[in-house]
């Protein structure tokens, strides 16, 4: 599965958990594009992650983690470990 396939059930996992309708993205989407990165058919730009991240409330980080917990089987706190360690490495900080 690719990254685009497995972000776009992470966005439609994320969204029904949510109680968000795809007609709630009117404001940043079409409901065609919507449906095009649920179904993985395109990836959003940076700009876009934020304006979907908006509609449903949560920071474009966790939108993304979708990605990675939903479909490979990562544990939620290994992918959280190391995530911390990696901005912990790139900013110098312990």
């Amino acid at each position: 599965m690719t990254i685009r396939e497995r972000f776009g059930r992470g966005l439609q996992y994320a969204r029904r958990q949510l109680e968000v309708t795809q007609e709630d993205f009117s404001t940043v989407s079409s409901r065609t594009y919507l449906s095009s990165l649920e179904r993985g058919l395109k990836s959003p730009t940076i700009d876009k992650l934020e304006q979907l991240a908006s509609v449903l409330g949560v920071h474009p980080v966790a939108l993304l983690a979708m990605a990675y917990i939903s479909d490979q089987g990562e544990d939620e706190q290994k992918l959280l470990d190391q995530v911390r360690s990696d901005l912990r490495a790139m900013t110098g900080r312990q």
